[in-house]
């Protein structure tokens, strides 16, 4: 064979045999072909060179306008829902307020919750570097029996060793860059559960304030009242001693009414001091008498109106309801942390160290030992274990984009619920008003009468029984339409912004106040009667 002739037979050697890196080119080709099961490469490449789905925001159904938007005003006035509570112009409410955001323990609680998952997103960031860094060291004397009289040069060894390991699992499939999305996704729940506590910590604090200033008032009613029976019965007891011996009967009829009514005070003096045990936990602090603190006050005033913007709003302004779309997109990346269990892992493993007998020659040249290579570990038999856990990561992201659906169908309903309970207080505290107003000029006739001998005391008696009643539903009333508004800032997700300014100063002007309405009066009781003429 001449020599032209054996270099083209070489040749031919060369373009049949492949050499090492177009071999791994092929197995990788072929690794991906057959691995590329549950994601198309297509799909593989789109997402960014990860497996599985990428997350998209689920679709909820949200109404267009409130059910009485009509009587609403729905233009946007977002400072105001980051401070609404300054549209009762109240100081001690503000006060209250500022003393809860800063001393209340769930608070605190959730703010804890909050360096929990940004540690453990740090823990999970790190994981895309490599996962093991060893530095050993280590030294071994070693010995070993001999027979007697044999010729051994020495019985014991020594043996020096340090180094350093390093292995590295490639984040070939995603599996780690979807492990941090998670985790970002976590630490933005967190703080927005932060945000639905400090919500409903606000509302609360408010919620139990006008509690306090609605017994206040009722108290003060229910006092006044006593006051007048008081008199009724005193005037019936002078009219006894002046010789009116038809009067015996109005003397017990008048005093069943005094008891009854001084029966009412207790229980509402077991309202108001729960009402103070309410706030103090809410301020963080040990159950005592609020009553210096507080002092003596009118029940807070709201405004005839209220900014709600639209539906649509609650999407990004409630906590809770943000916090149930984090949670999904958190459960989103597991689905594609599971299905990169179905693909080979690959390893960048090395070692570098020194080994020596003797420690002076341990950091020579020749004492150096290393070695560096990739590798792969492929869970092949795994019986059903992965794509059952990927169908169980799925069907938990399905349950959670539900969830978070239904919490935007509760937060429509709590906002209705709200303003449809606001604006009904005020039509009704205004007709109890009117009613209120009526008993207590029918009072003032039934005493005059009453003296005259122009009407009975049972006349007398329930007229003055009806003001009561009328006197303490209307206060009622009145601190329904404060709690009522509280009630749809909270549902509006107002005042967590409270957290980007540091305290519950006044950020917005409130709009003007509906009027305050007068203050109920009791009816004078009359003076003691005359002596009867001796005939």
């Amino acid at each position: 064979m001449s020599r032209t002739s054996r270099k083209r037979v070489a040749l031919r050697h060369r373009t049949a045999l492949p050499d090492s890196s177009k071999l791994t080119q092929g197995l990788m080709g072929w690794l991906l072909v057959v691995c590329l099961g549950c994601t198309s490469f297509r799909e593989y490449v789109q997402n960014g060179f990860k497996v599985g789905p990428n997350y998209r925001p689920p679709c909820a159904e949200v109404s267009e306008q409130w059910i009485e938007a009509d009587r609403l005003r729905t233009e946007e006035n977002p400072e105001l829902l980051k401070h609404w509570w300054i549209v009762f112009q109240d100081p001690t409410l503000t006060e209250l307020i500022d003393r809860a955001y800063r001393q209340n323990l769930s608070l605190r609680e959730a703010g804890w919750r909050i360096l929990q998952a940004r540690a453990a997103r740090a823990i999970t960031a790190g994981e895309l570097f490599p996962q093991r860094q060893d530095a050993t060291g280590s030294y071994t004397r070693s010995g070993a029996a001999v027979e007697p009289g044999a010729h051994v040069p020495g019985r014991f060894s020594d043996s020096w060793n340090f180094g350093f390991s390093l292995s590295w699992e490639l984040d070939f499939w995603g599996r780690f860059r979807r492990a941090v999305a998670a985790a970002d996704a976590n630490l933005d729940a967190s703080v927005l559960a932060y945000d639905e506590v400090l919500v409903t910590l606000l509302g609360d604090v408010a919620a139990n304030y006008v509690t306090v200033r609605t017994t206040q008032q009722r108290l003060e009613l229910l006092r006044a009242n006593v006051e007048l029976q008081r008199g009724i019965y005193q005037f019936i007891e002078d009219r006894l001693k002046a010789g009116f011996k038809q009067t015996e009967l109005d003397l017990d009829q008048a005093l069943t009414t005094l008891r009854q009514s001084e029966a009412a005070i207790p229980q509402l003096e077991i309202t108001l001091r729960q009402a103070q045990n309410n706030l103090c936990l809410l301020l963080g602090m040990t159950p005592r008498d609020l009553s210096a603190m507080l002092g003596e006050g009118p029940i807070p005033t709201a405004p005839p109106e209220v900014v709600v913007g639209i539906p649509a709003d609650l999407l990004r302004r409630r906590p809770d309801v943000r916090r149930a779309e984090r949670l999904a997109a958190a459960q989103a990346e597991h689905i594609g942390i599971a299905e990169a269990d179905l693909y080979p892992a690959f390893f960048i493993s090395g070692t570098l160290g020194y080994a020596a007998k003797d420690f002076p020659d341990l950091f020579r040249g020749s004492a150096f030992r290393g070695s560096v290579g990739p590798s792969f570990q492929w869970n092949l038999l795994h019986y059903g274990r992965i794509t059952n856990n990927i169908w169980y990561q799925e069907a938990r992201f399905r349950e959670l984009v539900v969830a978070y659906q239904n919490t935007v169908l509760q937060a429509l309903k709590e906002a209705e619920d709200a303003l449809v309970r606001f604006l009904r207080a005020q039509r009704r505290a205004k007709l109890l008003d009117e009613a209120t107003q009526a008993a207590r000029k029918a009072v003032s006739i039934a005493i005059e009468q009453y003296k005259a001998g122009a009407a009975d005391f049972n006349r007398y008696a329930l007229i003055e029984q009806n003001l009561v009643n009328l006197q303490d539903v209307a206060a009622q009333a009145q601190g329904e339409i404060a709690q009522s508004l509280i009630a749809v800032f909270r549902a509006l997700g107002g005042g967590w912004e409270i957290r980007q300014t540091g305290g519950a100063g006044e950020a917005a002007s409130p709009p003007e106040q509906a009027p305050s309405p007068p203050e109920p009066k009791a009816p004078v009781p009359p003076e003691a009667p005359p002596a009867p003429k001796q005939p």
